[in-house]
């Protein structure tokens, strides 16, 4: 089976204190002060995942903020991935960050090594500076949309990702059109925050993704991209899920913690979830691992009224985390009233898009999913 890593370098260790950041509650898990994969355990991560079968070997690096790690961390990371592969493996890293300690250093290890970066961005100072501060409390924007730069300076591609909060969700063209026009961003990613301070209602997470789809349709496709967009056009398209939200089960990826204990979701790294640590069996036997099924199957578990939608298909009943139920006791998601507006909204113009596709590559329809 196809499937990334999610590794956790610093484990929570970040320079920032964002209020609704869910993963600085792991210090309870891990302890308090300065954390980071050991170089042994670093290699040996490496090693074990490049021996898995894989078209691409992917390695999605996430803190905290995980620069803190250092630059002569991550390009020990690359030396392991280049020592075990070899000819055929294809190998790609993604690293995300809050921006605020990039430099002309980092950006050209980023260009060298082709690494996707994504950097948090809220919107506009005012709407980013609510909630993503210092440890002293002073907003991050400038940081980040400085690091942004660096980036286009050195020519690295990135991607933009907002958090959708209370905070910014009535204003979705101010947070979509700063990231188009200000930071310069063509591809976006919106999260929804769950977080129970600052958690989005479902009608306005509804009304937040249509304003964007209107935008983004009426002004910038084949400009911009949005990941959301993108994936229901690639499953209409292609029948297959690329994203772990869109997908009729979870399991697509594992997290490795700086520790080397292995999850099998980072909204999941919790003890009750651990699979073990690394070493103690191959990568591929921690996805059968009874946890990790037993996890995976949890997300399959749907009410009939999910089954009977006719929007399953990309919606796949939401991320287990907002759907507060067990397997015997099966639940939508807490935002399915906001995802059935924004489809009812935006399939039928992404389906004439799609139909658009493949007239002009020639091809049939085959690959569309009601």
């Amino acid at each position: 089976m196809a499937f990334s890593l999610l590794v956790k370098p610093v484990s929570y260790n970040c320079n920032l204190r964002c209020r609704y950041c869910f993963y600085l509650e792991k210090e309870a898990m891990f302890g308090s002060g300065t954390h980071i994969m050991a170089p042994d355990l670093l290699e040996r991560m490496v090693r074990d995942y490049m021996a898995t079968h894989q078209e691409t070997h992917v390695f999605c690096w996430q803190g905290g903020e995980p620069t803190l790690a250092g630059l002569p961390f991550f390009k020990e990371a690359v030396a392991c991935m280049e020592r075990f592969g070899g000819p055929g493996y294809n190998v790609a890293n993604a690293l995300q960050t809050n921006g605020t300690l990039i430099d002309d250093g980092w950006a050209e290890f980023f260009r060298t090594y082709s690494f996707l970066v994504g950097i948090s961005l809220d919107g506009p100072a005012a709407l980013h500076n609510a909630c993503r501060i210092s440890r002293s409390g002073k907003g991050s924007y400038q940081d980040a949309a400085r690091g942004a730069g660096i980036l286009r300076k050195h020519n690295v591609p990135f991607n933009a990702l907002a958090v959708v909060s209370r905070v910014n969700v009535t204003k979705p063209l101010d947070v979509y059109r700063h990231l188009r026009d200000d930071i310069q961003a063509s591809h976006h990613q919106y999260i929804e925050e769950t977080e129970e301070n600052f958690a989005v209602s479902a009608e306005s997470w509804g009304e937040f993704l249509c304003a964007v789809f209107d935008e983004w349709y009426g002004h910038d496709i084949g400009r911009v991209s949005v990941r959301l967009f993108d994936s229901i056009l690639g499953k209409m398209l292609t029948g297959v899920a690329d994203s772990c939200a869109m997908n009729g089960r979870c399991g697509q990826y594992m997290v490795v913690e700086h520790d080397g204990s292995v999850y099998p979701c980072d909204f999941y790294v919790a003890p009750q979830w651990r699979l073990g640590m690394l070493g103690e069996r191959t990568m591929d036997a921690f996805l059968s691992h009874p946890k990790a099924i037993s996890f995976a199957k949890r997300k399959s578990a749907l009410p009939q009224a999910c089954m009977r939608c006719p929007y399953l298909a990309y919606c796949a009943g939401d991320c287990p985390r907002n759907r507060p139920h067990t397997p015997s006791t099966p639940a939508k998601s807490a935002l399915c009233k906001g995802w059935l507006a924004f489809f009812k909204h935006a399939i039928p113009r992404l389906k004439s898009l799609k139909e658009g596709i493949n007239r002009r590559a020639g091809g049939d329809e085959s690959g569309e999913q009601q």
